[in-house]
């Protein structure tokens, strides 16, 4: 498609060539010249409002004139390939067909930690740039979008400082820590900013979440009907599953029980079997192989065998359940007439998590009072193809899915199930939420913060409306504890645990099977210098989270996820 320059280009030669006619013409009459002229004049006006309407016609595309609904999901601890279209056998059948009808990013990446995943989502900025848990540097897109006429609700797990109801959500339900039991709750849950205690009979987690969203919903349409408005709504639902403990109805426990009998092996190098014909991995993309410290299969005992693909099975039916509950709630939203103008964001917090904290395993998993876990096993097939796990910042850790798709009246610009290899990040998400609403980043925020940082992340419009690329950014910084990474395309540096700086080409090697540190040392000190530049002035952190890499390598991981600092790599 041209762009108005081209558009005014064009218009601008085809002018001068009628007017030369013009004057080659000496035999027309005055009055023939003049109506020539008329036309020509005419022709040059519709010609730069067809590039007007060339221009615009991608924010048209997502708009049919009032701003879209916003969804925008998040689960937690959920791997690169645990749904199944990106590469898994558990049953996603609601997810699979947004992304038949949407967009997948294939390089869509997080921070590799539950809330500085969040802090990103909501503010647009670095975790510690936003002032971490605090938001004390950052604004909500809940606060952008509610000043900019939105209705705002909010479901889920918080996981950060104050609550929701203070940060730009006018209702709220959920829990204001990082992990829940799913069927008692806890002491942080939430109603509208006061106490909830009242946990009926049957409660769990990813239903009420669901029930909840349901229930919002329905009150911001009804505001509206009351208002005599039509304010579109932006709902956040963050849910908790699948993060351990592996709470499951036995249902879907029942529904998997048996089905990772074959082992990780089997199961990752089937996931990744299918992950090439889908389309969503790179076929040059080796597959990693299974960390060192993570025994074969086959070398397990008939009793360890059936206790981890009993953990597999629980963590699977938590996933159908959260996909079954997505279903009812796109299914709600058609029976509202909302769907057609919505626009739905799905993402993990992380990669999958790789610590075995289980208590209580005697007890069955739909039992409150148990605590499985799974670990480095599991968690090594969802993030198929990639190396390491939740916390680090090799893809593992920082890769996940997303997928975004729309009603007919949000009629995105890219053909549908397209997949998009573009770089993407959570940062990115605040920037596009603004370009939907036709809503502006405030340079202040009503003194509730420090001090506003800019916005740091990139729209997606000129993606979703197939107008073009997001536009080029210097680099992507990554941290967490003592993991770190930066990429300035198609470069990655990155550190686990303060082992040496790797440095992989991640066009040719999305994996990270290829260290080139050794053969670039010049491009890793450079890149290095930047990381910590970053970490200081950008993101502040303290002298002991910027401490000098070491010049060894960095340790495995144990089974159960902590690390092997004998470092027998």
């Amino acid at each position: 498609m041209r762009d108005t320059a081209t558009f005014a280009g064009h218009c601008y030669f085809r002018w001068g060539a009628c007017r030369r006619a013009i004057r080659d013409q000496a035999l027309l009459s005055i009055t023939k010249a003049a109506t020539l002229l008329i036309m020509i004049r005419l022709r040059l006006f519709l010609f730069v409002a067809l590039a007007f309407l060339f221009a615009t016609a991608g924010n048209a595309a997502l708009k049919k004139g009032s701003r879209p609904n916003i969804v925008l999901i998040m689960v937690d601890d959920l791997g690169f390939a645990d749904l199944g279209c990106y590469g898994s056998e558990i049953e996603t059948p609601h997810l699979d067909k947004m992304a038949a009808e949407g967009l997948r990013f294939s390089r869509f990446y997080n921070t590799a930690k539950c809330h500085s995943s969040r802090v990103s989502l909501l503010t647009g900025l670095y975790c510690d740039q936003a002032g971490a848990e605090s938001l004390s540097r950052g604004v909500t897109i809940a606060e952008v979008l509610k000043s900019s006429g939105y209705k705002t609700s909010m479901v889920g797990k918080w996981h950060l400082h104050r609550e929701p109801t203070d940060r730009g959500f006018k209702r709220y339900f959920g829990h204001l820590s990082g992990a829940t039991n799913f069927f008692t709750g806890d002491n942080t849950f939430r109603l509208n900013g006061e106490v909830f205690t009242d946990f009926p009979e049957g409660f769990y987690c990813t239903d009420a979440f669901v029930d909840y969203s349901k229930r919002f919903v329905q009150a911001m349409l009804d505001e509206n009907d009351t208002e005599g408005t039509e304010d579109p709504f932006f709902l956040y639902l963050a849910f908790n599953a699948p993060h351990y403990p592996l709470h499951v109805r036995e249902e879907e426990f029942r529904k998997y029980d048996g089905r990772y009998a074959d082992g990780w092996d089997a199961v990752r190098a089937k996931r990744y079997e299918k992950q090439l014909e889908l389309g969503v991995v790179d076929p040059d993309w080796q597959l990693s192989k299974r960390p060192d410290l993570v025994p074969e299969w086959s070398s397990m005992t008939t009793e360890q065998q059936d206790i981890d693909q009993r953990k597999m099975a629980a963590f699977a039916g938590m996933v159908d359940r959260v996909d079954q509950k997505i279903g009812e709630l796109r299914a709600f939203l058609e029976e509202k007439g909302e769907w057609d103008n919505t626009l739905l964001l799905f993402c993990s917090d992380n990669g999958a998590c790789p610590f075995d904290r289980t208590e209580n395993l005697h007890l069955d998993p739909w039992d409150p009072e148990s605590y499985w876990c799974y670990d480095t096993g599991w968690s090594h097939v969802g993030n198929t193809p990639f190396r390491l796990h939740k916390q680090n910042q090799h893809f593992g850790g920082i890769a996940s899915p997303m997928i975004v798709v729309a009603g007919k009246d949000v009629k995105l610009g890219v053909p549908a199930g397209h997949i998009d290899d573009t770089p993407t990040h959570l940062i990115d998400v605040m920037a596009t939420a603004i370009d939907l609403a036709g809503a502006e980043y405030p340079r202040d925020y009503r003194g509730l913060i420090e001090e506003l940082e800019p916005l740091e992340g990139l729209s997606w419009l000129p993606v979703l409306t197939g107008q073009g690329e997001i536009a080029n950014r210097d680099y992507l910084y990554f941290q967490f504890g003592q993991n770190r990474a930066l990429i300035q395309h198609p470069w990655k540096i990155v550190t686990h645990r303060l082992g040496a700086w790797e440095l992989y080409q991640i066009d040719d090697d999305g994996t990270e099977m290829n260290d080139l540190a050794k053969q670039h040392p010049e491009r890793v000190k450079k890149m290095a210098a930047l990381w910590h530049e970053l970490a200081e002035r950008k993101n502040r952190l303290k002298p002991n989270l910027r401490r000098p890499v070491s010049d060894g390598p960095a340790p495995n991981l144990l089974k159960d996820g902590r690390p092997n600092f004998e470092r027998n790599r």
